[in-house]
């Protein structure tokens, strides 16, 4: 297809063999390209029909590929819109990985601990103080854990901001999936008296506190090494019920909270 440098490329007729995936493949492009930006609403379906010159159903075979990519998001009656952004691109190429692969509750934390360590290097860098004073709000609430689910929601908003504090979108997207990933199978084990997870986020208060330090004395290093150190001792904590280390996406359970996470993740970044 020729570029138009003075506007929108022109859509062309598509061959009819593998209609459908040249169509995926150009839609793809366009929404990429930035034709068809986050929040737009997406072409009718007869619409692209007629440009392409194909059947309507193979337009829409074309836009729920779209859906299962987490390019649009469809939705019936309304219209769909474009829900790109990168952290949608990478936490479904995540969750599409960490099933593959059959990767284990091990595995996915331990990398967390790797970009989590790098993301902190950065931060101490790049975080302003008034950055700073909010993440250290959310370390000193989970001090005293009273209230399971406000902790959950604290805990959720420290490892987030910890993650958007290193100035790399793309690193910042894979901290905040994995991140999730992390404090929703905590809860999932903890449902299934694996994991005493009150006393596990209380233990790791003092972890969280001196990653904080780490970030206000501006010492990457030293950052590098508390955020290292607070994911390890995570680690141990979570994966001490010998049930927990065996959890895979083969158990069902898995699954669908990797599958819930992605709806609400997909549907959150439309509104």
């Amino acid at each position: 297809m020729e570029e138009n440098p003075d506007g929108p490329r022109a859509f062309r007729k598509i061959d009819r063999v593998r209609a459908a995936d040249q169509i995926l493949e150009d839609l793809r492009d366009r929404i990429l390209r930035g034709e068809l930006p986050h929040g737009a609403r997406f072409p009718p379906d007869r619409d692209l029909a007629e440009k392409y010159g194909v059947s309507v159903a193979t337009v829409r075979e074309a836009v729920r590929a779209l859906a299962s990519q987490g390019l649009v998001r469809v939705r019936h009656g309304s219209g769909s819109i474009v829900t790109v952004r990168t952290e949608t691109l990478i936490a479904v190429s995540l969750a599409s990985a960490i099933q593959l692969e059959s990767s284990s509750v091990t595995d996915v934390m331990d990398i967390l601990g790797v970009v989590n360590s790098h993301a902190a290097g950065l931060a101490a860098s790049h975080a302003t103080d008034e950055e700073l004073a909010s993440l250290r709000v959310f370390a000193e609430r989970l001090a005293s854990i009273e209230d399971l689910d406000r902790a959950m929601e604290d805990l959720r908003g420290f490892l987030r901001l910890l993650a958007e504090l290193c100035g790399n979108p793309v690193l910042a997207a894979i901290c905040s999936f994995l991140s999730q990933l992390q404090v929703e199978l905590a809860m999932e084990l903890s449902k299934r008296q694996m994991l005493p997870l009150r006393e596990v986020a209380a233990a790791l208060h003092q972890d969280r506190i001196l990653v904080v330090e780490a970030l206000e004395a501006r010492d990457p290093e030293r950052a590098e090494e508390a955020t290292r150190a607070y994911h390890d001792h995570a680690l141990e904590l979570i994966t001490a019920h010998p049930e927990s280390q065996r959890i895979r996406p083969s158990d069902p359970r898995y699954t669908h909270l990797i599958s819930s996470l992605m709806s609400t993740k997909l549907v959150s970044l439309t509104r």
